[in-house]
């Protein structure tokens, strides 16, 4: 539970109809299980302890007796266990018979929640056993085995121990109605929202029951598992399949095949909700809510979840290639808006022959495909110094060609020296001023070459570099227009990839595939035996753990130690801890010492869920102290 993880299941037990003593065993012996896995919160299906397919049986006295009787045999074995346990099971209340969630703990029933829907068409017709919960949210009691507690659809369950752990249940129909209550209980704090479900099988249903669950997760920022009835419920008419999904915030965390039993086991990140409903202004809270309270004593959770170590990046190929189209689609409707609205005759783009600079061209492309004017309204510039290779010049000026833009090689090295001997530099000396000198000269003939043929510079770096601050202030860090400001690094790669793969020419194909392969350097630095001898991430470390760190720990907002904690997960067996220690030391050091540069961006379009304009998701004073951020990695090192 630490670092806000909820280890939580869904239970399929294999049942037979009507034998309660039977499902209560198997009840049983899957709380062992999930107990003996760490699981904190357990959710069964509907009316799991009778079966959901009893039919008129539900009239019989002596079936309801025996779901009593089994459902206080379940809460005795709940005995010395703080899981929070959830049965379906048909109970009286007021000489009527409801369709109820008892939620358990301990061996008390903490309450009991009945289904407010009854679905009464095609297949089902629990109105014909079944009452709905009571429409008016009252504060009503129910007696189980001689002990009150809780009776609604109003109640939300909170623990004493971990605040940001708030419960809730639904059943089933609830969830497909127009208005399910786990709206107004998310509304009222519940951070997970239980669902116990008999859902029987048709084509497409799983699929249609999947966005459901998913979807509700998203719209109420919130956990949410789900658990049906399968194996041992009567066929007589129709087949379940006991499909089991935990879902967070629109992500399906883990799910079941159909037709298995057993338990789907993940961990759910309440942390994370939190911070989402504080973010989200038009989530707004209730002021007034049924809590019952629980304890749970916070303990460590061990991680079953899949973190992407790359999570800008789709795992699957087909959404992988569907985000690049995607992004260089928005990307070059950005930067069309932008040439038509102030009319410019000509663009101009700096060519390195690297991959921040090809993405930024492909987008320049692309616009103008757009607006229908030929790729030699482009001017590109490549400006080689003393740190340019030969690799590195021949892919910009053979990109250039191929894409016939206006290619113009201006040699800036006598600039440069000029420069130095105006202020007095050593060239011997390769300091942060030597290679400063450098960028700022190339963004001065950019601008230059703008106005001299009524162009607009479009400016290359990407939101890796914005992050680290890794750009000359006043240099590179300047255009008039920012095609990848909020693209990450390790996006832009799969994007000039991706446009290798499906451009249909060989010969771009091989440049870009070559620029692809080029090791990420500003090449300020001369090279060393004809090769680049200044290799980005030597300096500043991997963009794959730059990227990581910027996603979950400003995207997400988690402390330093819990992005350590997922980080060490996700990069198991390719970065040791120590390695991912010094870059995160490295990245927040970075991040808030370069806060300035971000606070005078150019215009950029946002084109994912993470962007560091000042003007758009991120706003932060640029004199602010990193000292609590690194005192807390100081500590993880202190612990190792």
């Amino acid at each position: 539970m630490f670092d806000g993880f909820i280890k939580v299941a869904a239970a399929t037990p294999k049942i037979r109809v009507a034998d309660c003593e039977y499902n209560a065993d198997a009840i049983i012996a899957l709380m062992n299980e999930a107990e003996a896995c760490g699981v904190n919160i357990l959710v069964f299906p509907e009316l799991c302890v009778t079966g959901y397919t009893c039919h008129d049986l539900f009239y019989q006295k002596t079936l309801l007796d025996g779901a009593k009787a089994a459902l206080l045999r379940i809460v005795k074995a709940s005995e010395g266990s703080d899981m929070l346990v959830t049965v379906g099971c048909p109970l009286v209340f007021n000489n009527k018979l409801y369709n109820c969630a008892a939620v358990l703990q301990n061996g008390d029933v903490l309450g009991v929640v009945p289904k407010k829907f009854l679905p009464n068409y095609n297949e089902f017709y629990e109105m014909r056993q079944f009452t709905a919960a009571p429409a008016e949210d009252g504060f009503y009691t129910i007696d189980i085995g001689g002990a009150l507690c809780a009776f609604g659809t109003n109640i939300v369950f909170s623990c004493e121990d971990i605040p940001e752990l708030q419960f809730a249940v639904e059943i089933c129909e609830d969830l497909w109605a127009p208005e399910p209550p786990s709206i107004k209980l998310a509304l009222d704090g519940a951070t997970i929202i239980a669902n116990l479900s008999a859902s029987n099988e048709t084509i497409g249903k799983d699929m249609y029951r999947r966005e459901l669950v998913s979807g509700q997760s998203a719209r109420l920022l919130c956990g949410y598992i789900y658990a049906s009835a399968g194996d041992g419920e009567s066929t007589q008419d129709l087949v379940f399949g006991g499909k089991r999904m935990i879902a967070e915030n629109g992500a399906v965390l883990a799910e079941s095949e159909l037709f298995t039993t057993g338990l789907t086991i993940n961990e759910i990140d309440i942390h994370k909700m939190a911070l989402e409903r504080r973010r989200n202004t038009s989530f707004q809270v209730n002021a007034e809510v049924r809590e019952v309270w629980f304890g749970m004593k916070p303990r460590e959770t061990a991680l079953t979840r899949k973190f992407e170590p790359r999570p800008f990046v789709p795992s699957q190929e087909g959404e992988k290639a569907k985000r690049c189209r995607d992004i260089l689609t928005m990307q070059a409707h950005g930067l069309s808006k932008r040439i038509e609205h102030t009319n410019c005759k000509t663009i101009v783009v700096g060519i390195s022959g690297g991959l921040d600079s090809c993405l930024a061209l492909l987008v320049c492309v692309e616009a103008m495909k757009l607006l229908n004017r030929p790729n030699s309204d482009i001017i590109t510039i490549t400006m080689p110094c003393f740190g340019t290779t030969k690799r590195t010049k021949s892919n910009a000026e053979k990109l250039c060609n191929i894409l016939g833009t206006d290619l113009r090689v201006i040699d800036i090295s006598d600039s440069v020296w000029q420069h130095f001997k105006d202020i007095g530099q050593d060239e011997s000396i390769h300091d942060v001023t030597y290679e400063n000198c450098q960028a700022r000269e190339r963004t001065q003939v950019l601008m230059d070459v703008a106005n001299k043929d009524g162009g607009m510079v479009i400016g290359t770096g990407d939101l890796s570099e914005l992050a680290l601050g890794w750009a000359t202030y006043n240099g590179d860090h300047m255009s008039m227009y920012g095609v990848n400001s909020s693209v990450p690094k390790t996006l832009v790669r799969h994007i000039v990839y991706f446009y290798a793969q499906t451009c249909g020419s060989e010969e771009l194909k091989s440049v870009l595939l070559d620029i692809f392969n080029t090791p990420v350097s500003p090449e300020l630095i001369p090279p060393k035996d004809g090769e680049i001898s200044q290799i980005t991430e030597d300096l500043v470390g991997p963009y794959e753990l730059h990227d990581f760190f910027l996603y979950n720990g400003i995207r997400w907002a988690f402390p330093p130690k819990k992005v350590f904690r997922l980080a060490k997960a996700a990069f198991a067996g390719e970065f040791d801890d120590q390695i991912i220690l010094k870059w995160m030391k490295t990245f927040y050091r970075r991040f808030f010492s370069q806060q300035f540069k971000r606070s005078c961006l150019p215009d950029g379009v946002k084109v994912g869920s993470v962007t560091l304009s000042p003007r758009g998701d991120w706003r932060m004073p640029s004199d602010a102290q990193a000292a609590l951020w690194l005192k807390e990695l100081d500590e993880i090192t202190d612990n190792e």
